[in-house]
């Protein structure tokens, strides 16, 4: 199991929690896994296709899965599976 760190604007969506503790391989099914206990997630992650939205950023303990295998990026039991929503500024 992967322990997921939710952010603040995602919240809502899976109950208030800040962490779940969700089974899977690879990032796409850690993510489908959440999506299943909290259907309400998944719009918010992925797009009509399937990808991640441009404005999600999710790492592997520190590791950003862009720069890896994408959401084939390997999820070790124990790891940390972050998800960050892009922060804009100036």
């Amino acid at each position: 199991m992967a322990t997921v760190r939710i952010p603040g604007a995602l919240r809502a969506q899976v109950g208030g929690v800040s962490t779940l503790e969700v089974d899977g391989a690879t990032v796409q099914e850690v993510l489908d896994g959440l999506a299943s206990q909290h259907p309400g997630i998944r719009g918010r992650l992925l797009d009509d296709g399937g990808q991640l939205r441009r404005f999600v950023n999710v790492f592997v303990d520190d590791e950003d899965i862009r720069h890896r295998d994408g959401l084939h990026t390997p999820v070790e039991p124990g790891q940390r599976v972050s998800i960050l929503p892009a922060v804009a500024g100036g």
